[in-house]
């Protein structure tokens, strides 16, 4: 039987295990139970994967993420590991031939679908084999008032039951607190051990930026930052996804929509796309993306807030999973404010303080004058960060200012019309009123001989919109869920009587970073690595990474599987960077395992040989 080290060797390619990986392997080699929490791109599939091919019998995957396993599957086989996957989409031959693999010990891996455990047949074929570990991938779907939460998940609290003898491990890239507790509970797990490494991504430049023209900024952001880059867009609504993959196309950048209003082909054309091919943008709604392992996303951009903090590190973790650097980009303004106070009074009391805490938390990352790095670990549990200066507050603090003044005069305007004239306005008419613009509305309905009319002269429209923003953020103002008119809070009157100090960052339009200066993470995405650093690319070695792209194309089209099935940007740039010249010496690459060295060795090494001229 090989150790984990040597199967991590062999199949993988790598030397060395990351921080964490061989303790968590080690544990459920030996039987154990495990609940993991650890970053996208950590490493995680790998916690799971050694211990199956190291224990006697088949790893059972439950994963959340049908439309990825093909993907999953072939990304196995390419490494010479014998996976296979049963859910709805196949027909019952090819199920039959799945389940026929699984009963003769043909497979290492098994990827089921979480309600395929509700079906007596699934459980019966379990029961006649041999199961070496089970693993819960996606585990924060059994939080029930989590961001991503799936009913079917709640049942695989029975496979202790069903089979006691069998190790489970558990693992999520996404966990507050109360998440993990909530995790460990559900699927009984309080007795397994329990790891949590650092939430941690340092190679994602973090960048949230005041919206104004946010189509406008979204072209000059990828043009000049990330021009032929594969990326995600997020957008909240499926028209305004729709939108923007128009706009980007029209302007000369491939870019395809990803939203549940689309039809099912549709939407795996575009996912299989995506996967496949280089520099290709999805605009998306968070349907897209949950468990996509393309390693290469160099950037994911919010044209919309986020409904938690959760939900942006999901997301914005599906970049740069290869550990080069990557991008996080938000535009973000007033109207996300509204709409999300707005929807947060939706609903029963405790959903609206749900989601309440979860807005406020969001909001509060993209007000705030801090590192936000530091916030997300905080948020995550994790504290005593350092700033970490590869974020935009970090490389370019914001000026904060006295704004208590501001704030007394736009709380007065929404108290005043509510007292004296018994009327709720939105933002537009109480800036009016502050600017003592002379509108048709203002004029109409009295409001220039309001005592507050023309008294916030010393600021601009923007500037108050910012302010109005702000106290929205902080709980000063409040939203009415109707019409979106800005009524007082309880802390409303302690500004008021000047009993509470409202401090406010300035919004200014940060420069565009320039290309490659984000920080560098660890290895490649799905695995460890025998280097800590990505492998910096130097200038003379870029030609040669770009024929080894072109050649890793023309391979995987052939094979129809995504291009880093066959190696990441991460090796290549590997490759490319020291010219191996025989096969010892490019076994030695991060990331080609005995397999991929036999399988690809001589092409690889052509390519290094051919003269381009």
């Amino acid at each position: 039987m090989d150790t984990p080290s040597e199967v991590l060797h062999r199949v993988f390619g790598y030397d060395s295990f990351r921080p964490g990986q061989q303790e968590i392997i080690d544990q459920v080699v030996a039987g154990g139970d495990a609940l993991v929490l650890m970053p996208t791109g950590g490493g995680k599939s790998l916690c799971y994967q050694i211990p199956a091919l190291v224990r006697p019998g088949v790893g059972v995957v439950i994963s959340p993420l049908i439309a990825l396993m093909q993907d999953q599957v072939d990304a196995l086989r390419a490494l010479g590991v014998r996976a296979g996957f049963l859910n709805s989409t196949q027909d019952f031959d090819e199920r039959q031939l799945v389940e026929a693999e699984f009963l003769a010990g043909e497979l290492d891996l098994l990827y089921l679908a979480p309600e395929r455990l509700r079906v007596e047949a699934t459980t019966r074929l379990l029961a006649k084999g041999e199961i070496s570990v089970f693993a819960i991938d996606e585990a924060h779907c059994v939080a029930q008032w989590g961001h991503d939460f799936r009913p079917d998940y709640l049942a695989l609290s029975e496979l202790r039951e069903r089979w006691p003898e069998v190790p489970r491990i558990a693992l999520t890239a996404t966990a507050t607190p109360a998440t993990h507790a909530e995790i460990s509970s559900r699927l009984g797990l309080d007795q397994a051990r329990h790891f949590v490494a650092g939430f941690d991504r340092p190679n994602i430049h973090y960048r949230i930026t005041p919206k104004a023209e946010p189509k406008k900024q979204l072209l000059e952001f990828l043009r000049t930052e990330h021009p032929g880059d594969s990326g995600i867009v997020y957008c909240l609504s499926r028209s305004s996804v729709e939108k923007i993959a128009e706009f980007l196309v029209e302007h000369g950048i491939a870019a395809v929509p990803y939203h549940a209003g689309l039809d099912a082909r549709t939407r795996a054309a575009h996912q299989a796309r995506f996967l496949r091919e280089d520099g290709l943008i999805v605009v998306a709604t968070i349907a897209f993306g949950m468990g996509i392992d393309k390693p290469d996303v160099r950037f994911v951009a919010h044209l919309d807030l986020p409904k938690s903090v959760e939900g942006y590190y999901q997301e914005t973790g599906r970049a740069g999973r290869d550990g080069l650097p990557a991008t996080a980009w938000m535009a973000y303004g007033l109207q996300d404010v509204i709409q999300h106070r707005r929807l947060a009074m939706e609903g029963d009391d405790a959903h609206r303080r749900r989601q309440v805490m979860h807005l406020d938390a969001m909001l509060a990352l993209c007000e705030t004058a801090g590192c936000r790095r530091v916030m997300l670990l905080d948020y995550f549990g994790q504290q005593g960060a350092e700033p970490c200066g590869n974020c935009d507050t970090c490389q370019s603090p914001p000026e904060t200012w006295d704004g208590t003044v501001a704030a007394q005069k736009v709380l007065s305007a929404v108290f005043r019309l509510a007292k004296e004239r018994r009327q709720k306005f939105g933002v537009g008419q109480i800036v009016d009123i502050l600017l003592g613009k002379t509108t048709a509305k203002v004029l109409q309905h009295g409001h220039d001989s309001l005592t507050v009319f023309g008294v916030g002269t010393e600021l601009g429209n923007q500037e108050w919109h910012s302010v109005v923003r702000q106290l929205l953020a902080q709980g000063l103002l409040a939203v009415e869920s109707d019409y979106g008119a800005l009524v007082l809070t309880d802390a409303s009157g302690e500004v008021l009587r000047g009993r509470h100090e409202v401090l406010l960052r300035r919004d200014t339009l940060r420069p565009p970073r320039t290309r490659g200066t984000s920080g560098t993470g660890s290895g490649s995405g799905s695995g460890s690595g025998k280097s800590r650093q990505a492998v910096e690319l130097p200038a003379e070695a870029a030609p040669l990474f770009e024929r080894l792209r072109a050649w890793r194309a023309t391979v995987a089209k052939e094979q129809g599987v995504p291009a880093y099935v066959i190696f990441h940007d991460a090796t290549l740039r590997e490759i490319a960077t020291r010219r191996p010249a025989t096969t010892a010496e490019l076994s030695t690459v991060n990331g080609v395992g005995e397999n991929k060295l036999a399988k690809y060795g001589d092409q690889v090494l052509e390519v290094l040989t051919t003269d381009p001229t």
